[in-house]
């Protein structure tokens, strides 16, 4: 027999990118037998998170406040500005601490398969970002899968249009790994991009 609130939760857990039904009904099992103060406080951060977060004004990361604290930061350097897919692309490049300037979070990439345009990832809002007369140089940091490679390639073409300096993450063996087991389009690259 299966209970209502059950299936809602290993529903509700399921939508999180990774998580099949397996692991969905192991954490619902886990929290509801070991954890429900741990439940509780999830479902309020959650609620919380939801009726708060919403995207910058200027760079569309998610925020508390009208514009985010890396946006308000006068440390930062607004001549250079990287153009991210998500959120979690600009806390990896945060975490590395070797960017210092401004973001743009596209929410997205173009996906012509899936339907998802050059409209649907905010690139209207980037062209006049980056056309605001003080932004320099903009890096395009997308991911390298197709349609990451598709995404720096259209905002490129838009951007350099518009007589701004484009330039592209560089790409190639992963420090401390073997070449044997690196796949050759990456070593390709590395040689390509070599310096």
């Amino acid at each position: 027999m299966s209970e209502p609130a059950l299936d809602a939760l290993v529903d509700a857990l399921r939508r999180l990118p990774g998580v099949g039904v397996k692991s969905a009904q192991r954490m619902a099992f886990h929290l509801l037998q070991h954890d429900r103060d741990g439940a509780r406080r999830l479902a309020a951060a959650l609620e919380a998170a939801v009726q708060r977060m919403h995207p910058c004004a200027r760079c569309h990361t998610f925020t508390e406040a009208e514009v985010c604290a890396t946006c308000r930061d006068p440390r930062r350097d607004p001549k250079l500005l990287a153009v991210v897919e998500t959120p979690a692309d600009q806390a990896a490049l945060e975490r590395s601490g070797s960017f210092k300037g401004l973001y743009y979070v596209l929410m997205g990439r173009l996906s012509p398969l899936d339907g998802v345009g050059v409209e649907q990832i905010g690139a209207e809002g980037l062209l006049a970002r980056a056309a605001d007369g003080v932004v320099e140089e903009v890096i395009l940091a997308t991911g390298f899968s197709a349609e990451g490679e598709l995404t720096a390639h259209a905002l490129a073409a838009a951007l350099r249009a518009r007589g701004l300096k484009v330039t592209r993450l560089a790409r190639g063996v992963p420090a401390g790994s073997e070449l044997e087991y690196v796949d050759l389009s990456t070593i390709a690259h590395a040689m390509g991009d070599r310096r």
